[in-house]
């Protein structure tokens, strides 16, 4: 039976926010946590229910609450441009960074779930494919893990069959060598070993500190400063080792963000989060910015949705299989779908996303709901 376009306005959106401690003390090169807080927004429109999420903090519920009131509520689902420009335009005096973002993020991911859902496609099927899966990457390796963590996780996720690996660095100054010894020794001499500092070097120290790496067939230094000091991170880029690729991204919330660093030769490859970035739209618009200037992909962090838009992107590198994500989507996501021979394949057969949320086995997560 056809839809008439004046039934499928949005009639609720459905707002929680989860805080899930993690496995073990986690850290990186400048910061640490014991928990992970899981945005979840659920769109209602003509009998079938979006799903869209983000990681980040709580008071990013309440953001999108008010948006979801002023921006979402009676109108038409399916006009996603016209929504999305809605929003970004009602945060404009809050700053439409970080959590507004956040918060745009997750209802703009739920509105496209929601769409594939009324047209009976997967989000993948939707948008359009140009490759059936996505290499993942497996990242972890905190430097709040002990070497036999480190070990364990690392030569883990190469037994299951991934190709790369990425572990923290930048903490203790006087371990981390060791530790990226100790990371190759585990994972072997073909794996690629990534590495990712979270700006906590200077330039002259990352530079440095890359040189080191060399021996170890390090491939990949992510952040090795602030993502914010582009200068910075093209001279490690033009003086660090010629094999070791400079990425860096995840923090960029708009395309505005993505066209500085690329002006600036900055990065090797960048890195996008839909989770950050505003949602599939805003993943979209900066994969069009990086197509521009011939640079390639790759995701950041929640697997489950980024292998979707992923498969869209000609060209696409890879998705990083988090493991403070991973835990948290594989136990809470039904459908959720782990990489086979390294590689993530969207469920076609599923419309959306393919997923749903297990609101019993959150319950006990739960911090804050708006209805």
């Amino acid at each position: 039976m056809k839809i008439e376009r004046s039934e499928i306005s949005v009639q609720e959106v459905d707002i929680s926010t989860y805080t899930i401690p993690t496995d073990a003390p986690e850290g990186d090169g400048t910061l640490q946590w014991d928990t992970t807080t899981l945005i979840v927004c659920r769109i209602h429109a003509a009998g079938k229910i979006g799903f869209g999420y983000s990681y980040g903090n709580r008071a990013t519920g309440s953001i999108a609450d008010h948006l979801a009131t002023q921006c979402l509520l009676h109108r038409s689902a399916l006009d996603i441009p016209a929504l999305h420009t809605s929003m970004v335009e009602q945060v404009r005096n809050d700053g439409s960074r970080g959590i507004c973002s956040m918060a745009i993020s997750a209802l703009d991911t739920a509105l496209w779930d929601l769409k594939a859902k009324l047209v009976g496609a997967s989000l993948l099927d939707l948008l359009g494919a140009a490759q059936n899966s996505v290499a993942a990457y497996g990242s972890g390796g905190f430097t709040t893990y002990s070497t036999q963590q480190l070990t364990a996780q690392l030569s883990g996720w190469i037994a299951e069959g991934m190709k790369s690996v990425k572990m923290k660095v930048g903490a203790d100054p006087s371990a981390n060598l060791q530790r990226v010894r100790v990371a190759r020794e585990a994972i072997g001499s073909k794996a690629d070993l990534f590495m990712d500092a979270n700006g906590a070097f200077n330039a002259k120290q990352a530079i440095a500190f890359a040189a080191r790496c060399e021996e170890f067939n390090v491939t990949w230094f992510e952040e090795p400063v602030s993502s914010d000091d582009l200068n910075g991170l093209r001279m490690v880029r033009d003086r660090g080792p010629s094999g070791m690729e400079i990425a860096a991204g995840e923090y960029g919330y708009d395309s505005f963000y993505f066209q500085r660093m690329l002006a600036s030769h900055a990065v090797d490859v960048l890195q996008l989060d839909a989770t950050r970035c505003k949602g599939i739209t805003g993943f979209l618009q900066g994969a069009a910015v990086a197509s521009s200037f011939g640079c390639p992909l790759s995701a950041h962090c929640a697997p489950s949705l980024h292998m979707h838009v992923g498969c869209v992107i000609p060209g696409f590198r890879h998705v990083e299989y988090f493991h403070d994500h991973v835990r948290i989507e594989e136990m809470l996501f039904d459908g959720f779908i782990r990489p086979e021979g390294g590689e993530l394949t969207p469920d076609r057969s599923r419309p959306g996303l393919g997923l749903a949320f297990k609101d019993r086995d959150a319950e006990r997560f739960l911090t804050w709901r708006n209805r």
